[in-house]
């Protein structure tokens, strides 16, 4: 089974374009050969599109600043680059060709900013797939997240194997009972119960999309 995270950005790219990136971030998305994707900072009406052209079904929660989404919205679909994260934001979990079984989700915090954890349970693979976007600052916040995200999955696997994947905010995370898996910088994957990676995670071209490398793992489970 293949694994992407990726961290889109707030649907920007570096440097800015000025317009909505929705058509290119689409195509890498869609175009790159991966069973379940953990995306974070995701503008929060993108999910259904982004699903529907990866042939994927889709859960999403909301994270920060939504108040009044719809205004920003008008401005994040116009201005991207002058409203930056203030657009909205939103993980996402697309998987493709397994059905899933179950979806949960825990708020980890409200301050400094609204972040949660969510999953997956796949239905035909018998495994727990959970996206997360830890505090940015301070760092003590984001480890304190990571600790929570595995004792949360934990108790929701059960006896199931279970993976952990997002973007960790810490260079050197650890997650309490789950092996590090590997990754690109911050973006990192963990996993328990019969999980392994079968080669290291790599960082797939991106050509200025984000501020975050996508990274994809391939895992088999015992």
């Amino acid at each position: 089974m293949r694994v992407l995270t990726w961290n889109l950005f707030h649907g920007r790219a570096v440097p800015g374009r000025g317009r909505s990136l929705l058509p290119e971030f689409t195509d890498k998305i869609a175009g790159w050969a991966w069973d379940v994707a953990l995306l974070q900072e995701v503008p929060p009406w993108w999910p259904p599109a982004l699903a529907a052209a990866s042939g994927a079904e889709q859960r999403t929660v909301l994270t920060s600043r939504n108040a009044l989404l719809p205004l920003r919205r008008w401005v994040a679909e116009r201005r991207p680059d002058l409203i930056k994260s203030n657009g909205g934001g939103a993980n996402a979990i697309l998987v493709r060709g397994d059905a899933i079984a179950a979806h949960a989700s825990r708020r980890l915090r409200w301050w400094p900013e609204r972040r949660v954890l969510h999953a997956v349970a796949l239905r035909d693979a018998g495994v727990w797939v959970a996206n997360v976007h830890a505090t940015a600052n301070p760092k003590a916040l984001a480890r304190a997240d990571m600790t929570v995200c595995g004792e949360t999955l934990a108790r929701w696997a059960g006896g199931a194997p279970a993976l952990l994947g997002g973007d960790a905010n810490v260079a050197d995370p650890a997650v309490p009972g789950f092996a590090d898996a590997g990754g690109h910088r911050i973006d990192r994957f963990f996993v328990r119960g019969g999980i392994a990676a079968v080669d290291a995670p790599r960082a797939l071209a991106r050509d200025g999309l984000s501020d975050h490398a996508p990274v994809l793992v391939e895992i088999r489970v015992s």
